[in-house]
């Protein structure tokens, strides 16, 4: 068989791991499946430390049982325990998820029940295999094809994304927003390089406040305040909802308009979609 042949059979590749991903689902096989999954609170918080990487988040300390020995455990989520905590208070519940019989290898898991069921993976492949399949056919058979595809796909990922709904749930929750007075305590630092070599340096404040019941709430802010590199110790105002003070912002307004830009954007790209698989299909 001449590479030609081989060239052709890309589609084998991402097609056998999205089956092989879908079937170990099915059976109860994945890794996600197997493993144990358990309600854990956080009975310790503490700041990152100032000009620490914002990457693992906010150090905390977890307690849960273990369903199976009824064992207690008390762990810190230092050194790498899955998705990192951003918002954190005393009392906060947390999904976390171990191998059973060590749950001293928790992971704490902040997403989607696709964790859960582990279809994280095939899932990315069925995405990789739809856009391989698009590019062979916009090869192989022409532009109107591609326009068929490309337009198909950007419709499926606009119909499927769930940034409106975030957005209006978000816009929900903080349409009865609390405001109360916070503190910068600890600015976070990451370095990057650009694919110039240029650095390109990115700060996070840390910031603190108390809820009106108060909780005492940590939470590491990416965005709505201005110049965060200059921002360790200053007093701002924070806007929480009452029901989740994981909902938060510092610009009230701004968090708004973020919102209308990411509702917005899903409706350019439906329509965009749209219009190109008509576009499309009339050239046929």
């Amino acid at each position: 068989m001449g590479g030609y042949e081989l060239l052709e059979l890309w589609w084998v590749v991402p097609a056998g791991l999205a089956f092989l991903g879908y079937a170990l689902s099915l059976t109860g096989l994945t890794r996600a499946q197997r493993a144990v999954w358990v309600k854990a609170r956080i009975v310790a918080v503490e700041a990152p430390a100032h000009g620490a990487s914002k990457s693992p988040g906010i150090p905390v300390t977890v307690a849960f049982q273990d369903p199976f020995t009824e064992r207690q455990f008390t762990l810190s989520n230092e050194g790498g325990h899955g998705d990192s905590v951003e918002e954190a208070w005393v009392g906060r519940e947390l999904q976390v998820r171990y191998p059973r019989g060590r749950p001293h290898r928790f992971r704490v898991t902040l997403d989607t029940p696709q964790d859960r069921n582990g279809r994280v993976g095939p899932d990315c492949a069925t995405i990789l295999l739809l856009i391989g399949l698009v590019i062979h056919a916009a090869v192989i058979r022409g532009y109107p094809y591609a326009l068929l595809g490309f337009g198909a796909l950007l419709t499926l990922f606009a119909a499927a994304s769930p940034d409106i709904r975030t957005a209006r749930t978000r816009d929900s929750l903080l349409s009865s927003a609390v405001a109360v007075p916070a503190r910068v305590v600890a600015v976070t630092k990451d370095v990057y390089t650009d694919g110039e070599g240029d650095e390109i340096v990115n700060h996070a404040p840390v910031i603190t406040f108390t809820t009106q019941d108060g909780t005492h709430v940590t939470v590491l802010s990416r965005d709505g305040v201005p110049d965060p590199s200059r921002s360790l110790h200053r007093e701002l105002t924070i806007h929480y909802a009452p029901s989740d003070p994981a909902v938060y912002t510092p610009d009230l307004a701004g968090d708004r308009r973020d919102n209308e830009r990411a509702i917005g954007w899903i409706i350019i790209l439906l329509v965009t979609g749209l219009a190109a698989v008509s576009i499309g299909a009339a050239l046929l």
